[in-house]
């Protein structure tokens, strides 16, 4: 049996058809914006998490899947009175995002073809935030820190923050005062904990992954996923002590805390 060739269209038929008030998906007729959206959120991390794997055989559909939410949010909001957008409104708004964020490439909005200058990707980025900016100085009241989600995992919105206030030279001039602050924070760990204040314990925590967070940043590296690459790591290593734990014919809560470090070195010494 042939298998159908579905087409854009076809998926936002099919959208509006699960949608449909009298002979739609009992499940899917009754989800709002707001309880779609965890699912939304989950979708995006495990389209990180395949690109992670180098899992291609997987990113497809997990592609597919996060672009279902789209459709699905879109199909929603054509719903409401008098219809907020569709779908073609979504990519009517992107497409003139890109176009007005790459003059270099679309000189005047056209999308004709021209010679491209030569920028690096530096440049590039430069003047992308550029154009962000532009755009908030047009909105009343708008702050600098504006647009950034709160939904976004805690380090990436530190990284992104620093990188705003950077932009206004809020920001030391190298990593060396970076470095300085994280031991500073630490001194104030340490002495939150002598006070025994659990609350000024965890916000002086949060200074110093914040700061940590700034460090990384200042050494071009990326806090969130460096931070995954360690539990990765962290997630291999174990499994390795589990596993020798186990050939020995032992339980982990039976170890002592030397030998599960000796384990955790010859996990290093293997390369996990």
């Amino acid at each position: 049996m042939k298998q159908n060739q579905y087409t854009l269209n076809d998926l936002l038929a099919i959208m509006a058809r699960l949608r449909d008030p009298e002979t739609g998906c009992p499940w899917d007729k009754a989800q709002t914006f707001r309880t779609i959206a965890p699912y939304t959120l989950e979708e995006a991390y495990e389209v990180v998490d395949t690109i992670e794997r180098d899992d291609m055989a997987h990113l497809k559909e997990e592609l597919g899947d996060l672009l279902f939410q789209v459709v699905y949010h879109a199909q929603m909001a054509s719903e409401l009175e008098q219809g907020a957008f569709d779908f073609s409104s979504v990519v009517q708004k992107l497409a003139e995002k890109l176009v007005r964020r790459h003059p270099h490439i679309f000189p005047n909005g056209s999308l004709t073809q021209t010679d491209t200058p030569e920028l690096t990707a530096d440049e590039v980025r430069e003047a992308w935030q550029n154009i962000k900016a532009q755009e908030k100085e047009q909105k009343e009241n708008a702050s600098l820190l504006d647009g950034i989600s709160n939904n976004l995992p805690a380090l990436v919105i530190a990284q992104k923050l620093q990188d705003k206030a950077a932009r206004v030279n809020f920001d030391w001039p190298d990593v060396r005062p970076v470095i300085a602050k994280l031991k500073e924070e630490i001194t104030e760990i340490e002495e939150a904990i002598e006070q025994g204040d659990q609350d000024a314990v965890a916000s002086e925590v949060g200074d110093f992954l914040f700061a940590a967070t700034n460090m990384a940043r200042h050494l071009k590296v990326d806090a969130e996923q460096s931070v995954r690459g360690c539990n990765q790591k962290f997630r291999k290593r174990f499994a390795f002590i589990e596993q020798a734990v186990l050939a020995q014919g032992k339980e982990m809560k039976d170890c002592t805390l030397e030998e599960l470090d000796r384990f955790w070195d010859k996990a290093k010494e293997a390369g996990f």
